[in-house]
């Protein structure tokens, strides 16, 4: 990448980088740190990105791994979150407000399981294709349409009006339906 690739890098990414891991997160104070040690390990790593096209991909890839090591710890060590109260960004992107309470969406989306999560949030808040999401997570393309429509009605159920007059919880898809999935079992 060209000199000055870390700057251009960090103006061209750092909104969406944020959103993303706040999604994944929950936490304003966790997609800070998120972000920040993404671009950390992106600046060490930047030789390896051939592919100036494909940064941001890369990066979002970064990002996840990074949250993927941080959840393998807590559930290590059993960490118990100090900051509950982030702030949620009102916006998913210029063109398009959320209709929902963003509260309830962030709290549907920590009661995912992150094999649905990931997905969700690259093609609703990331803006990937299925091939980009299917490329970074190492999954076949069906694999990743079949979580996204599960993730998705999951979420639909969840955040329906009739839910709260209900008071029913629909089912979570757990990562032992994401297996049935991929094993292609019914």
């Amino acid at each position: 990448m060209a000199s000055g690739g870390l700057p251009q890098l960090i103006n061209a990414h750092y909104e969406a980088l944020y959103r993303y891991a706040y999604r994944l997160s929950g936490s304003s104070a966790d997609a800070e740190d998120l972000t920040q040690e993404t671009f950390g390990k992106a600046l060490a790593r930047l030789p390896q990105l051939r592919e100036p096209d494909r940064a941001k991909a890369w990066l979002f890839r970064i990002l996840r791994n990074l949250y993927l090591h941080k959840i393998r710890d807590q559930k290590r060590h059993k960490v118990i979150p100090l900051d509950t109260t982030g702030d949620l960004p009102a916006r998913v992107s210029d063109d398009h407000t959320l209709d929902i309470d963003p509260a309830k969406l962030q709290q549907a989306l920590d009661e995912l399981d992150e094999t649905f999560r990931t997905p969700i949030i690259l093609f609703y808040f990331g803006e990937f294709s299925y091939r980009d999401i299917a490329a970074q997570m190492d999954l076949p393309i069906g694999t990743v349409m079949s979580r996204l429509a599960r993730g998705k009605s999951y979420l639909r159920t969840r955040l329906s009006p009739t839910d709260e007059a209900h008071h029913e919880r629909p089912s979570l898809p757990t990562e032992a339906v994401a297996k049935q999935v991929t094993d292609g079992m019914p």
